[in-house]
């Protein structure tokens, strides 16, 4: 049994085990896919204190390092359940394996949901967040996809950076908030279109346009970046007997990160929160690393 099992091994699930490993504790992480997550697709981070210029990739591996520098441990697994129990928590895996702990702190991140066009994951150009890659496309044309208030927020900021910004919505109403709305009208470099879809995605390895589907009509729009904001699917069905999720299915967590069952704790992305940046996961790992270290000081009393 180790002091705390951490499911999820992206900034905040890392952030995290260092907290509790420089406190005494053993903690294991637990991840399915590469160390990082999301960020790991960014080749260049600008937004993070500190850290200019540093890749996704680089940026991950210096966090990994640092675990291991005290004595943390990382297992490839993928999680399907976990559970509470007399002696403290259970978590099983789709291996069969079973890890027990004392205390577990939930860091599954979110998904971004993509569009499902041809070529999205391979071509450089497609991004999933205007405020870490904005700032590439400066005086470039840009396309962002989506209805809500992410997706308004983000044709905003671009507006302030590139040449042009192309809203495309498959409805012919949208979801943002009526202020973001009209706000978003009065801006000259903006051009709304309803009722479409992105079809297909033009260019070699870098996006150079758009295959554009309204109705019957197809016609392609020339960008040199796409910008997809259609919402994100948190990581936590597996979780949903342990803790409380709302109904968009992220965990019940405040700026505490305790959740509704005691000796759990959830970071980052997965969790309810009002932004969904590497510097707020940190923020998240830290703050759960050290709630989780004086819960395992309390069992001690």
């Amino acid at each position: 049994m180790v002091d705390t099992v951490i499911i999820g091994g992206g900034t905040a699930g890392m952030t995290a085990a260092i907290y509790l490993l420089r406190a005494g504790k053993k903690a294991l992480i637990l991840e399915s896919t590469a160390l990082g997550g999301q960020i790991t697709a960014s080749a260049r981070i600008e937004n993070f204190p500190g850290l200019l210029g540093v890749s996704g990739v680089e940026y991950a591996d210096r966090l990994a390092e640092q675990v291991y520098e005290f004595g943390g441990m990382i297992e490839p697994v993928e999680v399907n359940g976990a559970e509470k129990t007399a002696e403290g928590f259970l978590v099983r895996t789709t291996d069969g394996d079973e890890y027990e702990a004392k205390s577990l702190i939930l860091a599954t991140g979110a998904a971004h949901r993509h569009l499902g066009v041809a070529r999205e994951e391979e071509l450089a150009g497609v991004s999933y967040c205007a405020v870490c890659d904005g700032a590439f496309y400066k005086n470039k044309k840009v396309a962002v996809v989506g209805g809500g208030n992410a997706a308004v927020q983000s044709a905003l900021s671009l507006a302030e950076l590139c040449e042009s910004v192309t809203l495309i919505h498959r409805r012919e109403g949208f979801r943002a908030e009526p202020v973001l709305m009209e706000r978003m009208k009065r801006v000259p470099n903006i051009t709304i279109r309803t009722g479409g879809v992105v079809s297909g995605l033009l260019g070699e390895q870098k996006l150079a346009g758009l295959e554009l589907q309204f109705g019957e009509q197809r016609e392609t729009l020339e960008v040199d970046g796409l910008f997809v904001a259609i919402g994100q699917q948190p990581n936590n069905e597996p979780f949903k007997a342990l803790v409380a999720l709302d109904e968009a299915g992220y965990i019940l967590a405040g700026e505490d990160c305790k959740t509704t069952c005691e000796g759990v704790f959830a970071a980052g992305d997965c969790r309810v929160k009002q932004i969904r940046q590497l510097a707020t996961a940190a923020g998240d790992g830290a703050v759960s690393g050290l709630a989780a270290g004086a819960y395992l000081d309390s069992l001690e009393d």
